[in-house]
């Protein structure tokens, strides 16, 4: 061991080191090895440094990190003792060197003294940290196992230079250390093994409870790295298609519960500096002077400075953010630099191999050594990669859920005047495409640092390889950057508008499915389809012209590197004779480019995605910071209140509100004393202020003084009835536990048995979207129910007795609210417009135009003589004398159903043996037949061929085939440049110049400008193609959907077809073309690299089929398990937006009953339930990576060998351009896989938007050419022959045999109890369901052999729920501007609304907000009545139109009719008798048969059905 003898003697230390490395032994040489000084240093000592610099930190990352005690296992046994023996080990290594030193006549070196020490101390510390994560819990270390590869790796070196040593100098072996090493060797196999090994989990742990947890946690450090946990779904995803129940549960770091808390906190935290901020600014007004005449200007001054202090500071939700998630994206920067760093080792060791390749002498394991060099630099690179994407991406994920959780539980305390500037559309919007963006942004945010860094490095090895030439290819890079921000920017505003466009047709949209049934009513579908295809059109002009932009960045993103490669060379060839372009300059250079364009391409775009991101941020601020409803409403000054009100549960003291701070107030000096117990009504005309004043008592409205207290818990009944979609029960319960006894007396009391006997399954009957499958009175009982069940002390009920029929009403009363009822010992406010009800209760409260005029109980005010008086006198027809006859319990009377009818299309599957039902009883009501709305369904399995067909359809055959030669021709141009480029490079050197250059220069250019040319082609005429598709399928399914029956849309919930219209889309619009793009380039891409290795090492041929098959078949298994993950969560991502738009429809009474808590758990749930399958797409997404670019990888590192092997026929420069492309190949291979699995998974959108074109639809809806004479109906005769109707095929006859013949003119009322079947008449009048059996005449023409439109259009209705569409008054009169204004003026003068419409500022184009959410229900039901003026047919339908509206305008209307139409057929579906009592004739029908027909006082002769109707409404 000449090497040792330096060290043994401990000679001075410059020669020691002098001789730690000898090149000539370990380099220039055929068989390398280190010299004995290197290995017993340096090698001993890098294992040993890495884990004192990592030990500190890592300790105090397991300090608060603590996940649980790990109990004592064999493993821990094993690795500990372990490690014990390899101290004991480097202890005896160290007393051996001292008995040396005592009994040896040479003293050993220094060195076999201070490395065992030191190895010994590292293995005690090693030994420590195994106990230490035991005790916090760590399953699977990566610290200590990559100390151990270290440790083991390093002694490797020294183990084969030990045996090569012990086999050529036998004489200078030490068998003492010779033995201790080898068992070190031996031990350090062992712990590395070990350390592979995953523990038990940790006590306590989540895992043990969870039915199905997550994998990752207890999986071991290499499984971790490399993605392996999750193989175990993707080999089932790949047997089968996946189902919820193979998705694991989240881990607790990402779930709602503990992410949105977080972000909740530090914003609030945010909230209140700004607060304290704005406090401090605020009072140091300016001292006013206290003189008279200054005293004006004191007040502006400090209105100035409060103005000033709002613009200072705003609470800043980027730092909240950052407060949030910011320590953990952290670690993401930290492998970013790592992977940045090995980015340029590709680059440098193919330089050498070049260099290896020209220099013949040097030694054949060089090569080798570069080869193997390179496969671990890339594999090592690919996972440091794959590591920090994940990071990114669960950050993304955590970041979603905490902003869909934020903005959920700040939607449930706004105040109404903040509701109205952000509207349903754009919260949902918040929760879905601005929590995305953030999420988009999260991925690449690093980039704004790193990309910098990429480009710095670059450049430096640029200028090493090429010099000062480098700065052409510079300059060319830098002014792309501009170009490309401009058109960032540029792209930026479409967007804006086209988000815009693209709101404003969801919003339309939504309206027209919640108010599709007027829609049908009144033949309006066409001029609405028109509203929506105009914005549809603004919409795609701005896409054109971002199609334009787009074309113009992928002609800069593909031919930036050539260009810049192209200046580069030009001018480095062109300055100096001497510059020779050899391979190692040009491919060196070429990669270094490569590696260049990905930065420069990626910092636009990411200052474009975080403009974007900070809209969405600003938005996101703007909507958190709204105010919040003032709690001190209901917060009672207990004390203070409780003593003084002990007998008052309500009061009010000078009370004035309004529903904004803006606004005037809406209510005025409200004094009110509520008693405890006591029941109290509220009367007034329409828009009094009587809903107010309960919104008022609830905390809704913004109070401007006064007082207001309310004793004890709330439950409140709204004037619309807010149905969840859930079972009928759980709308009842509402949250509460199950209390069977009282249940069924609040059921029997708000006469809800008879609807459950109906129902198909019974209580657990399954209600649509806002009740559609419940009638108008169902829903109104079924809120009163939920109120009642909740058992509070003061019940607020707005007009719950509108809806139902009279003796229902008389029931309901009788039973709940009245003085006997369930409720007698509450305080009941209750509005009304029934004045029966009047004299029973024990206080009245009289509105006008939000005042109290006047107060008492019911004698006191008849006494008094005032307008309350006056009012009872002109409206009550028939004094209640007969009050004291009892109404029979629940009789035969108060079954308020007889039939099907209320279940208007639920789809059951309802047997037809209906009275063997009965018979078995509860038993045979299956929970399966009450399901209505069908789910959103996960297709599975391939995408079929037909869905990419109907797509190339829809783009046109010729315009693909185009756009198919333009990718062609591009890839073989862009590979013959670069072959071009190899060509020049081995051109011979003579007389150190390449003679033909400016040849090769000129072919090289000209080559690449082609190139340029079919990049903008093929870019251009795919995304012209996507808009022709995109807007050929938006017209059609627009028009499928509109064509679809009624029946459709009770059964679809309407948050599907939105998201049919916005999400698929939005994917059709955008995502689908640039994927194609992608898709085609990195396909041919891909193919094209291979050629060239084939054409370069053909021994690769061996390899690449074998690859390729793997590659193949990783691909299939991950697309399998991808597809139906990505379903799954857009599948479950629907549920989140429905229950946020049932949640924001039902605010005041979530509100109202303190359920929020329950509601914001649920909405978490519904976010985790969507990330549980999100979560395992990103996994998967990271497993492939990692295996493909392994993949990859081996194709390098093979390429590399075979040129290795092959070096003596091998020219440099294709050796070059087979390296620069197999280098490139890893990326594009990921890339398409990835680009392929999103054309399948994206394309999915194609075949949902084709869906609706194969459900069933309407009859049409004209005929050409049209048979109806001009005006019909003349006469307005309607005779119905034998007419009977189902809803579903499967069902019963909902009405049967009915005929009778109602002549010109005659004015018919329709009666019967709830569900007799009045509403399904009028649908077969209008063929909204069509017959099943007998016909219909109008006027001597068959209906059911029109056109629907010819139809519809020539009859009119006023339904029963007054729907308006946002948009002006006008539009909502006339939308499709048929009529003048003078002739629109004259039907509001006649109902009644004159007077209103000019009261506002803008007249007839007086904005309606969303559902006419602005007007009072009572002023919506008049504007319906304004529409049928309008019409003016012969015929008009009134479907239970007077409900919402009180006595007086209720007689209004009556009125209008009868003037207005008087020559006309009016048929009226009538609650209230008094309302047809002189009508020519009445029809009473009974369970969908007609029982009587004739007129009011024959039938009351006959005290037939009709006159037990009339003597419980008090008519006679």
């Amino acid at each position: 061991g000449g090497a040792e003898i330096p060290c043994a003697k401990g000679g001075s230390r410059p020669l020691k080191w002098s001789r730690l490395s000898d090149w000539n032994r370990t380099w220039y040489t055929d068989n390398p090895d280190f010299t004995q000084c290197f290995q017993n240093t340096v090698l001993v000592w890098l294992p040993c440094l890495y884990l004192w610099i990592c030990a500190p930190i890592y300790l105090m990352y397991l300090r608060s990190h603590d996940r649980g005690y790990i109990c004592m296992s064999h493993i821990n046994k094993a690795r500990t003792a372990v490690g014990l023996l390899l101290w004991i080990i480097c202890w005896s290594d160290v007393f051996f060197s001292f008995w040396e030193r005592s009994h040896s006549s040479s003293v050993p070196a220094p060195v076999h003294l201070v490395s065992p020490t030191l190895l010994g101390f590292t293995m005690l510390l090693a030994t420590f940290l195994i106990q230490y994560e035991r005790m916090k819990g760590v399953q699977s270390s990566g610290v200590m196992l990559i100390y151990w590869l270290l440790a083991l790796l390093c002694a490797t070196v020294t183990f084969r230079s030990k045996i090569f040593q012990a086999l050529d100098q036998p004489s200078t072996v030490c068998v003492w250390r010779y033995t201790t090493f080898y068992i070190y060797y031996a031990l350090l196999l062992a712990s590395l093994l070990l350390s592979c090994l995953t523990d038990q989990p940790p006590l306590f742990s989540e895992a043990i409870k969870d039915s199905n947890p997550c994998p990752e946690p207890g999986a071991n450090f290499l499984s971790r790295i490399t993605f392996w946990w999750i193989t175990r779904m993707m080999v089932t995803g790949y047997r089968r298609p996946l189902e919820e129940k193979d998705l694991w549960s989240l881990n607790s770091e990402d779930r709602s519960h503990t992410v949105v808390p977080q972000l909740v906190c530090h914003w609030n935290t945010e909230c209140q500096k700004v607060k304290r901020t704005e406090q401090k600014m605020l009072y140091s007004p300016k001292k006013a002077m206290h003189s008279e005449g200054k005293e004006g200007r004191a007040v502006e001054e400090s209105e100035i400075l409060i103005v000033k202090a709002q613009k200072t500071k705003e609470s800043s939700l980027f730092w909240a953010l950052c407060r949030t998630f910011g320590p953990y994206f952290f670690i993401s920067c930290l492998y970013k630099i790592i992977q940045d760093v090995l980015m340029f080792v590709g680059p440098e060791i193919l330089r050498l191999l070049i260099r290896f390749v020209n220099n013949s002498s040097a030694p054949y394991w060089h090569g080798y050594f570069y080869a193997a060099l390179l496969f671990i630099c890339t594999c090592v690179q690919s996972l440091i990669l794959q590591k920090y994407f994940h990071v990114c991406f669960v950050s993304g994920m955590r970041l979603r859920t905490a902003i869909i959780g934020a903005v959920y539980r700040k939607a449930l305390v706004i105040s109404s005047a903040a509701r109205r500037t952000s509207t349903v559309g754009e919260m949902v919007n918040l929760m879905s495409v601005d929590a995305q963006r953030f999420m988009d942004l999260i991925t690449y945010i690093n980039m704004i640092w790193s990309a910098p860094l990429q480009v710095v490095l670059a450049l430096y090895f640029l200028w090493q390889n090429l010099g000062p030439s480098v700065l052409a290819g510079v300059a060319v890079m830098v002014l792309m950057v501009p170009i490309n921000a401009v058109i960032a920017m540029k792209t930026k505003t479409y967007q804006v508008a086209q988000m815009k466009s693209k709101d404003n047709r969801i919003k339309l949209m939504n309206e027209m499915l919640n108010g599709i049934k007027v829609l049908k009513l009144y033949a309006w579908e066409l001029a609405f389809k028109d509203k929506v295809s105009k914005i549809r059109e603004s919409e795609l002009r701005v896409l054109k012209k971002t199609a334009y932009l787009g074309a113009m960045s992928s002609f800069t993103w593909i031919c930036a590197p050539f260009l810049v490669a192209l200046s580069t060379f030009t001018v480095y060839v062109l300055i100096d004779e001497k510059n020779v372009l050899d391979a190692q300059k040009a491919f060196v250079s070429l990669a270094l480019f490569n590696i260049l364009r990905f930065p420069l391409n990626m910092l636009p775009m990411v200052i474009s995605s975080m403009v974007q991101a900070s809209v969405s941020l600003k938005r996101l601020r703007v909507f958190l910071s709204h105010e919040e409803l003032q709690e001190d409403v209901f917060i009672l000054l207990l004390c203070l209140l409780l003593c003084l009100l002990s007998s008052h549960s309500i009061s009010m003291v000078d009370g004035v509100f309004s529903w904004s701070r803006a606004e005037s107030p809406t209510l005025k000096r409200l004094n009110v004393c509520i008693p405890e117990g006591s029941l109290v009504a509220v009367v007034g005309h329409v828009g009094s202020g009587k809903s107010s004043l309960l919104s008022a008592l609830l905390g809704e409205m913004d109070k401007l003084e006064g007082t207001v207290a309310v004793k004890g818990s709330v439950a409140y009944v709204p004037q619309q009835a807010w149905i969840q979609n859930a079972t009928l029960k759980d709308n009842i319960m509402f949250g509460q536990e199950r209390r069977q006894t009282w249940y069924q007396r609040v059921v029997e009391a708000c006469a809800l048995q008879p609807d459950l006997e109906i129902l198909p399954a019974g209580d657990d009957t399954e209600i649509g979207e806002k009740g559609v499958n419940l009638s108008g009175g169902q829903k109104q009982r079924v809120s009163l129910a939920r109120a009642v069940y909740c058992d509070r002390a003061v019940y607020l009920l707005d007009d719950p007795l509108s809806a139902v029929d009279a003796h229902v009403g008389k029931h309901i009363f009788e039973q709940v609210v009245g003085p006997q009822g369930l409720l007698k010992n509450k305080t009941r406010v209750l509005v009304t417009h029934g004045l029966s009800y009047l004299p029973q209760t024990d206080l009245i409260l009289v509105m006008v135009e939000g005042e109290i005029t006047e107060m008492g109980s019911y004698q006191h005010l008849m006494a008094t003589e005032g307008a309350f008086a006056e009012f009872q006198r002109t409206y009550a027809a028939v004094d209640h004398n007969n009050d004291d006859e009892t109404v029979p319990k629940s009789g035969s009377k108060a079954t308020e159903n007889g039939s099907t009818t209320a279940l208007v299309g639920s789809v059951s599957k309802l047997c037809q043996k209906n009275e063997e039902d009965k018979v078995l009883g509860e038993k045979a009501k299956q929970p399966e037949v009450g399901k209505l709305t069908e789910p959103d369904k996960a297709s599975t399995g391939l995408v079929k061929l037909s869905v990419f067909g109907s797509y190339l359809k829809a783009i046109g055959v010729i315009l693909s085939c185009i756009s198919l030669l333009l990718f062609l021709t591009q890839n073989l141009v862009s590979l013959f440049s670069n072959y071009w480029l190899s060509l020049w490079t081995d051109d011979p050197v003579v007389n150190g110049t390449q003679p033909n250059r400016l040849m090769r220069l000129g072919v090289y250019g000209a080559l690449g400008l082609s190139q340029g040319v079919s990049v903008f082609g093929y870019s251009l005429s795919t995304s012209i193609g996507g808009i022709l598709a995109s807007r050929c399928l938006h017209q059609s399914m627009l028009y499928d959907v509109l064509r679809s029956p009624m029946s459709f849309f009770e059964r679809t919930p309407s948050g599907n077809l939105v998201n049919r219209f916005a999400k698929e889309m939005d994917t059709i619009d955008t995502v689908i073309p640039s994927i194609i793009k992608m898709f085609m380039g990195s396909m041919f891409n891909v193919m094209g690299s291979c050629i060239i290795i084939l054409i370069a090492t053909p021994l690769v041929a061996i390899i690449i089929p074998v690859l390729g098959l793997l590659y193949f078949f990783v691909q299939r298994f991950y697309v399998a398990s991808s597809r139906q993950l990505k379903r799954l969560e857009s599948v479950s991502r629907s549920p989140i937006y429905t229950h946020f738009n049932e949640t924001l429809l039902g605010t005041s009474v979530i509100r109202a009953f303190g359920e929020q808590e329950r509601f914001i758990r649920e909405s978490d749930q519904c976010v985790d339930h969507n990330q549980k399958a999100y979560y395992p797409s990103i996994v998967a997404n990271r497993w492939l990576a990692v295996r493909l670019e392994f993949v990859g990888n081996c194709i390098v590192s093979f390429a590399a060998l075979f040129a290795v092997i092959a070096r003596e026929s091998l020219s440099p420069g294709i050796m070059g351009l087979s390296i620069s492309y197999a280098l490139q190949l890893t990326s594009s291979l990921t890339w398409l896989v990835r680009m392929s699995s999103e054309v399948e998974t994206n394309i999915v959108a194609v075949e949902r938007v084709k869906e609706y074109s194969d459900t069933e639809k309407e009859a049409e809806w004209t005929h050409e050419p049209s048979s109806l004479p001009t005006g019909w109906p003349t006469e307005g005769c309607i005779e119905i022959r034998g007419l009977g109707l189902r809803y579903r095929h499967d069902l019963d006859l909902a009405i049967r045999n009915i005929t009778i013949k109602i002549h010109q003119g005659e004015k018919v009322g329709i009666v019967g109890r709830t569900g007799a079947g009045k509403s399904s008449l009028t649908l077969a009048l209008f063929r909204i369901i069509e017959a099943s059996e007998g016909q219909i005449f109008i006027d001597g023409v068959d209906i059911a052999q029109l056109g629907l439109h010819e139809l519809r259009s020539r009859i009119t209705i006023i339904p029963q729920d007054p729907v308006l569409f946002s948009g002006s008054l006008r539009m909502n009169l006339d939308p499709f501007e048929s009529f003048s204004d003078e002739e629109v003026w004259r039907s509001l003068e006649y109902s009644h609304l004159k007077s209103f419409v000019s009261g506002l500022p803008n007249k007839l184009s007086h904005e309606c907000s969303e559902g006419g959410e602005n007007l009072s229900v009572g002023q919506r039901q008049l504007l319906c009545l304004a529409r049928a003026l309008l019409r003016k047919t012969k015929i008009l339908v009134l479907d239970e139109a007077t409900a919402a509206v009180d006595m007086e305008t209720d007689n209004l209307i009556q009125s209008t009719i009868r003037s207005q139409f008087e020559d006309c057929t009016v048929l009226t579906i009538a609650h209230r008798l008094n309302t047809i009592m002189d009508y020519t004739r009445v029809l009473v029908l009974d369970k969908g048969e007609m029982a009587e027909f004739d007129s009011p006082s024959n039938l009351l002769a006959q005290r037939g059905a009709f006159y037990k109707m009339a003597k419980d409404a008090g008519l006679v």
